[in-house]
């Protein structure tokens, strides 16, 4: 048995060796020749696999360590009989936090209280329902939409027409598919308060990036159409320019990682169930009143610096991905 595993993803290294073969390799740097006679790859989303990479291969399971599947071919998968995983909802407090830390420096600069402002959300999912049920807490008026749930459960979600109109801040927490390629474009910009903010850290393709340049409204950017070659005009113009990493905590990795190995264990029929890196330790949800959350988050979350050092230095996006120092979750 073989196994290829992106050489980014954290605390992995030594787990699967004792029961099969494992290559290492950077997530761009997945090759034909050596997928061909791989049984299993563990990849984040730098990793395309499409027939070009997988045909003719004996590749069962692509586990990605990633809460997205936009990199993977899923009917070509399926069509070859190849399982694929996501680590879906790993990361969610982390970007929680990382959105938190977005909405107290947007306070601190403007002046305004949580109750004072409404809060729309689009795509209320794993990341989506936490922001919610904080944002709530917080005293901020909550507006949803999810036609996905809506058309699930019913409910008050709203069109997201409606929910960028009336809000203050948006929020996107989409997956990017079909029906989000290019989601945030001209037409749902101009129906937003010009005085708003939006923030993406969903998907960079889930924006339209010249919509964007154009807009009026102040930006929040985690992602990046065509990361990590980012447009040098919109890193400049954004209030917040992180690269890809608001879901990048310790305990987000970790659950990632975990993730991909329990794919392993369950396919493969590998005694490693229940693993869970040793050196993180989980951090369940706990409420924060939003004073001790401003007056805290900086030190776990500091977007002012992490931003400096992105417009600084805009071709180390890759670097600075990859090389970041996971933050730890506290609420």
């Amino acid at each position: 048995m073989k196994v290829i595993i992106d050489n980014a993803i954290p605390y992995i290294k030594g787990v699967l060796e004792p029961y099969t073969e494992v290559l290492y390799r950077e997530g761009r740097d997945f090759r034909k020749e050596e997928v061909r006679d791989a049984d299993m790859l563990i990849i984040r989303t730098r990793t395309r696999c499409d027939k070009a990479l997988l045909e003719g291969s004996r590749v069962r399971l692509i586990s990605t360590a990633t809460i997205g599947f936009d990199h993977i071919d899923l009917d070509y998968c399926a069509q070859r009989g190849i399982a694929v995983t996501t680590a879906q909802g790993c990361n969610a407090a982390g970007v929680l936090q990382w959105v938190a830390a977005a909405l107290a420096m947007l306070s601190a600069s403007e002046g305004w209280r949580p109750e004072e402002r409404t809060l729309g959300i689009v795509g209320v999912g794993n990341v989506g329902r936490l922001v919610e049920q904080y944002a709530r807490a917080w005293g901020f008026r909550v507006l949803r939409c999810d036609p996905p749930r809506l058309e699930r459960e019913g409910g008050d979600f709203l069109p997201m027409e409606e929910v960028v109109a009336q809000a203050d801040i948006v929020t996107f927490h989409t997956p990017l598919d079909s029906t989000t390629f290019h989601l945030i474009s001209d037409d749902v910009i101009a129906l937003m308060k010009p005085t708003a903010t939006l923030i993406n850290a969903s998907r960079g393709e889930v924006a339209d990036t010249a919509a964007l340049l154009k807009a009026e409204q102040r930006l929040m950017l985690d992602v990046w159409e065509n990361e990590p070659a980012i447009n040098g005009d919109l890193l400049r113009k954004a209030i917040v320019t992180t690269p890809h990493i608001a879901g990048y905590s310790a305990q987000g990795k970790a659950n990632a990682t975990a993730a991909v190995v329990a794919a392993a264990a369950e396919h493969f029929s590998l005694p490693i169930d229940g693993w869970y890196p040793a050196e993180v330790k989980p951090v369940g949800r706990t409420p924060i009143g939003w004073d001790e959350m401003c007056a805290t988050i900086t030190a776990h979350c500091d977007l002012a610096a992490e931003s400096a050092q992105l417009k600084s230095a805009p071709d180390a996006f890759e670097s600075l991905r990859n090389n970041y120092n996971y933050r730890e979750e506290y609420f």
